[in-house]
């Protein structure tokens, strides 16, 4: 299991934001690239950057943090990147900077048939987020909701080759008030591919509960405010979920 720190982009700094509203912002650093060092340093395997800015104006605004972030850690680890990402051209932009992993979200659920493009022309390089409540998928920065059936949805980008999906409870992130779990685990056994969790996490019993159901098909769960806030040890997390994983082997 992934302990993924979160390193969330607005104006130029790294924020968390809760339940995505942009004007309930705190800002935890003015240097992003000070903060990718600090994740690698502490142990981090993979870096998730969301443009904020470019989610909500659907194309991206904070190149220049999102490059000092990728020199920040060379080629040490992945990172996965979304925010505004509504073209190949933008996708194809983002790899050649050295970023492992597009995230593709509003578009996705919007334009079903790009997704289908990029999982075709960048094989092993996208990952679809959903963002859901209470079954539903929410779109632009969670500003507006739809009709669509989160497990529906992931089914039909699975069968697009997307690599893995990041399913966000949006009623719960930033909040501190723990993971979706059954909703996640749901979701997860009805997919091949991983699901990543996301929203929610706040303390190390978290951790352990969402370990005890790697094997459902949750692959990594991202954590932004927990390990800002320090109510999250992200180093002894990561330890905690490596520890269980060789228990079980």
């Amino acid at each position: 299991m992934l302990i993924i720190p979160a390193i969330d982009i607005k104006e130029g700094h790294c924020v968390r934001l809760k339940q995505g509203d942009m004007n309930d912002a705190t800002v935890y650093s003015e240097d992003p690239f000070s903060m990718a060092r600090h994740w690698l340093g502490q142990g981090a395997r993979r870096l998730h950057v969301v443009d904020l800015n470019g989610a909500v104006a659907g194309k991206p605004k904070n190149e220049p943090a999102i490059r000092s972030i990728v020199k920040a850690i060379g080629d040490s680890i992945p990172v996965q990147l979304g925010g505004g990402i509504r073209d190949l051209d933008t996708i194809e932009h983002y790899l050649d900077l050295g970023v492992s992993y597009i995230i593709i979200g509003t578009a996705a659920v919007k334009n079903p048939g790009f997704l289908q493009d990029a999982c075709t022309a960048f094989k092993g390089h996208i990952i679809v987020g959903l963002d859901a409540k209470d079954g539903k998928v929410a779109v632009e920065g969670w500003s507006k909701m739809t009709g669509h059936d989160v497990s529906d949805l992931a089914k039909k980008f699975e069968d697009y080759g997307v690599e893995a999906v990041i399913y966000t409870d949006i009623g719960r992130d930033g909040m501190l008030s723990g993971v979706n779990v059954d909703a996640t685990v749901k979701l997860a056994r009805g997919l091949r591919i991983p699901v990543i969790a996301s929203g929610g996490l706040t303390k190390l019993a978290d951790v352990e509960q969402l370990c005890a159901l790697e094997s459902e098909g949750i692959a990594a769960v991202i954590s932004g405010r927990a390990i800002y806030e320090g109510t999250l040890d992200f180093k002894k997390a990561q330890e905690t979920a490596d520890k269980i994983a060789g228990s079980k082997q």
